[in-house]
């Protein structure tokens, strides 16, 4: 995308099918300035790619001129999913209860002998026609009308979608029983026969249908909803020394918060005093609860444990971690995956088709068939049948659901196409440091006298040696009481010296201490044959002792990389450090293929030189080119910004397992995508000709307007209860 582009974002209203989303979109591209537009079936929104600034009003216009309500997003009125169920299930029980009349009067004998002959001596054929036209009018002008509303005018612009299908097809099954009941003369006698129930029954299978995939879009959508939810209204915020009661909304960096026990945390930043444990399981999957100290840092939306903590803000509003998760999965779930593509092409030109075809099936009948009314229910058959709702819905909800529960997992897809791209990733390449391992070093073990410790500690207390942290943190660990040392020199590459209570100590390399005695330093020599550091410890210039410290592999890397590997994955590492730091982590873990001691810049060349497939695993800023330039990019969520900014997927708890339940989700959610449009397009392929009625001849079945409603009906509801599924993915280790 050209660095100059912009993105703009619109509300739609109206959009029933696939081919409504590609006539939005035709619109918006043949704006001026606009590079390309997609619009969502399911989330109700179209994302303009600009190359120029352009006016969103004026976009809204255009499609709002297209048929469709249109608003720039910001200006739009917040949607509520429930009150649509509501007026959907309303005008259903409406259409319900005009219709149960009509269709008892027509096909009450095709299931209780006699019925219409004894129904026929008390009401005169006549008398019913003229209660069934009052009651299927109703029925069209009320809950039905939507269906004229919008499908006459897009059928007048040249742009038919499924509400043109159905206003035509139950139309013509009016239109021609109302003829049948007023002008009876106009119709041949063999064919004076009324459909007014076919009308009803089409409206009403359909409104059902619709309400059913309202309620199923609003399940498909609660991953969002939940993580809206997330965020409290108030906080208490400390105020001259005492507590007040404000809205998060208007909380600022700096502002102090109380947060009592169980309570949830209003807004990002770190505790300032107070000790607890909150549990983040909603943010990062994660269920055990994190312990939280001063210093620590506190998510928005996560849920406080049994202690009592007092948080300072650093991040309010858009900038939180939980809004920054919301328009991931937002533009996730908004995104076209490639295989839509194919979807688009088709959708194109089906409307047309299909009425071009219900034409010629009706010709056909009128030439070869029996007469005007089984021609007319043929043509129907064949408009109803065929409304492509299933295929505008088979892909947007597997996304939809899919990156849904991706994120109620840890897993956050910035972008959707990586759903697809994931699938066919052969070849994982992890970077070590923060990756496969916990990013910091730890000391592993300390040798010879209880006194090594304290006095490493000391002198690396004024140290700023990358593994004095480590050595405070052990003495801290063990509760061991540091002294102050005096006259501390540090000694260019060998370590530091300092005075101890009169005694001189030092803590460095061996080229600090070249005496060091045999058993030492073989010792010393298996510890860096694992990888590890070793820091020698000496009085008078005498070792005494040493520390080894490593960073330590995560807990899950071994079974993370153990899994990808029984899954047909394969697994290498890619890191700056020296071979045999490597090496020896890489052997732990059972990763075979090792690339070490590859500068920043490198690591984009060696993802390249691996071949197509093949995605990265990183933290740091170091990791941003090959994150970019791998099929997918798998950024830490405990990691940099600009690593997770370079990735397309997030994984928030830093747990390489993440990658494996973003692989499976992957293979999950394409698969289910096949299987809905395998149901979608077969469907339609299988049942237009039925409608048609190419088997009567041969003595088989032909579809009736009724049944035809119902299987379209119930074709888009499978596809929607289908995508359903994916919300109990679990996973690796989920």
């Amino acid at each position: 995308m050209d660095k100059l582009a912009m993105k703009i974002d619109l509300s739609v209203e109206g959009m029933t099918c696939a081919a409504c989303t590609g006539r939005v979109e035709r619109v918006l591209k043949a704006q001026v300035g606009v590079l390309d537009a997609v619009a969502n079936l399911v989330t109700r929104r179209a994302e303009v790619t600009v190359s120029q600034a352009v006016d969103p009003a004026v976009l809204a216009a255009a499609v709002r001129k297209a048929g469709y309500a249109a608003t720039p997003l910001a200006q739009a009125v917040v949607h509520d999913p429930a009150a649509e169920q509501r007026a959907l299930w309303r005008d259903t029980g409406i259409a319900a209860l005009l219709t149960l009349p009509v269709f008892v009067v027509e096909m009450g004998g095709h299931f209780i002998p006699g019925f219409h002959m004894v129904l026929h001596g008390l009401i005169a054929p006549q008398t019913m026609w003229l209660v069934e036209f009052v009651l299927v009018t109703l029925v069209l002008l009320g809950p039905g009308r939507r269906f004229f509303s919008k499908g006459l005018p897009a059928l007048a612009r040249g742009g038919p979608d499924m509400n043109s299908l159905v206003a035509v097809g139950s139309g013509a099954a009016w239109v021609y029983s109302s003829m049948v009941t007023f002008w009876p003369a106009l119709i041949p006698q063999a064919s004076r026969s009324v459909y007014f129930e076919a009308a009803a029954v089409i409206v009403t299978l359909i409104l059902l249908g619709r309400s059913l995939e309202a309620r199923a879009r609003g399940r498909a959508g609660a991953a969002i909803a939940r993580l809206v939810k997330l965020a409290p209204k108030t906080a208490r915020k400390l105020v001259d020394g005492g507590m007040q009661e404000v809205e998060v909304a208007s909380l600022l960096p700096g502002d102090q918060v109380q947060i009592r026990p169980g309570e949830r945390i209003p807004a990002d930043g770190l505790a300032v005093s107070g000790h607890s444990t909150v549990d983040e399981s909603m943010l990062t999957g994660e269920p055990l609860g994190q312990e939280k100290l001063h210093g620590a840092r506190l998510t928005g939306g996560t849920v406080n444990g049994t202690g009592a903590l007092v948080m300072q803000i650093t991040e309010v509003g858009a900038a939180t971690v939980l809004a920054r998760i919301i328009a991931m999965v937002e533009a996730a779930q908004g995104g076209k995956l490639p295989v839509q593509a194919l979807v688009d092409r088709i959708t194109l030109w089906f409307v047309p088709v299909v009425m071009v075809v219900a034409a010629l099936t009706v010709l056909v009948w009128l030439i070869f068939g029996p007469g005007l009314a089984e021609a007319l229910v043929a043509g129907v058959s064949v408009l109803i049948i065929a409304c492509p709702c299933a295929m505008g819905l088979a892909v947007p909800v597997s996304i939809l659901v899919g990156t849904g529960r991706a994120a109620e997992l840890g897993i956050l897809f910035r972008k959707g196409e990586a759903l697809q791209r994931l699938e066919t990733v052969q070849r994982v390449a992890f970077d070590k440091t923060g990756t496969l391992t916990l990013g910091r070093p730890v000391v592993q073990a300390v040798v010879g006298a209880a006194e090594v410790l304290e006095i490493a500690a000391a002198v690396e207390a004024a140290s700023e040696h990358p593994l004095a942290a480590a050595v405070a943190a052990e003495a801290a660990r063990l509760g061991l009481r540091v002294a102050a040392v005096t006259g501390f020199e540090a000694v260019p590459g060998q370590g530091a010296r300092a005075m101890l209570e009169g005694v001189a100590v030092s803590v460095g390399s061996a080229r600090m201490f070249p005496d060091l005695n045999m058993g030492l330093a073989a010792q010393a020599a298996a510890a860096q044959a694992k990888g590890q550091g070793v820091l020698f410890v000496g009085r008078d210039g005498t070792a005494i002792g040493m520390i080894t410290v490593a960073d330590p592999i995560k807990p899950s890397a071994q079974a993370a990389v153990a899994a990808l590997q029984a899954a047909g994955v394969q697994v290498a590492m890619i890191t700056g450090d020296a071979e045999a730091t490597a090496r020896a982590v890489a052997g732990v873990l059972g990763i075979t293929e090792v690339h070490a001691g590859v500068l920043p810049a490198g690591k984009a060349a060696v993802i390249a030189g691996l071949g197509a497939g093949v995605a990265f695993v990183g933290d740091g800023i170091n990791d941003a080119p090959a994150l970019a330039a791998a099929e997918v990019g798998f950024a830490m969520g405990t990691g940099t910004d600009v690593a997770i900014e370079a990735g397309d997927v997030v994984l928030m708890t830093g747990d390489p397992l993440g990658v494996l339940r973003a692989l499976e989700l992957s293979r999950a959610t394409m698969r289910n995508i096949r299987e809905n449009l395998l149901w979608a397009f077969g469907y339609n392929a299988a049942l237009i000709p039925v409608a048609a009625g190419v088997l009567v001849p041969f003595g088989g079945p032909q579809l009736s307007p009724m049944l035809a409603a119902g299987a379209m009906a119930l074709s888009s509801v499978f596809v929607l209860f289908n995508a359903l599924r994916l919300r109990r993915f679990k996973g690796a280790r989920a």
